[in-house]
């Protein structure tokens, strides 16, 4: 395996690197900060938080959808779910003529939590970046996939 070849690198260049990491850890700290204040005053994740105000703002949306709009892998988006269930929060409903579809409806319990919850429901890191323009976000969009590109070659192809 040939090395890899780096760019020369000189102190401007490490500075931007270094104030960009500080950039992350202080997007991560807030985000991380967020959600303890979710689970300290609701009691569920915020993860958790997010998917019962998806349901509250479409009842009986199925999981697929609802995996769709928190842009979740189903089987991630299924384990909230069922986890939510287990814990009275949600309820799944058969609809319609084929009764194969599940719909999820909060339960009073869950409105409760959804009405008690810190800020942004959905969680403060969609909210912000839903207030940048569309230029904002094609930008930020593309250089984040050149990031993730360059540490899935750095990670051998495992950076999720």
């Amino acid at each position: 395996m040939a090395a890899k070849t780096h760019k020369p690198t000189d102190r401007r260049h490490e500075q931007l690197t270094l104030d960009v990491v500080r950039q992350f850890r202080l997007i991560f700290g807030s985000v991380r900060h967020h959600f303890r204040n979710v689970e300290e005053s609701c009691g569920i994740s915020g993860s958790q938080l997010w998917v019962i105000r998806e349901v509250s703002a479409a009842p009986g949306v199925g999981v697929s959808a609802l995996a769709i709009k928190l842009s979740l892998h189903q089987s991630t988006c299924s384990q909230l779910v069922e986890g939510l269930v287990a814990r009275g929060l949600l309820k799944k409903l058969r609809l319609g003529e084929d009764q194969r579809r599940v719909g999820l409806t909060l339960t009073p319990r869950a409105a409760k939590v959804l009405a008690q919850a810190p800020g942004a429901t959905e969680g403060i890191l969609p909210t912000a970046l839903s207030e940048l323009s569309n230029q904002a976000l094609l930008t930020l969009s593309a250089q984040l996939k050149r990031l993730i590109a360059e540490l899935r070659t750095q990670n051998g192809n495992r950076a999720h």
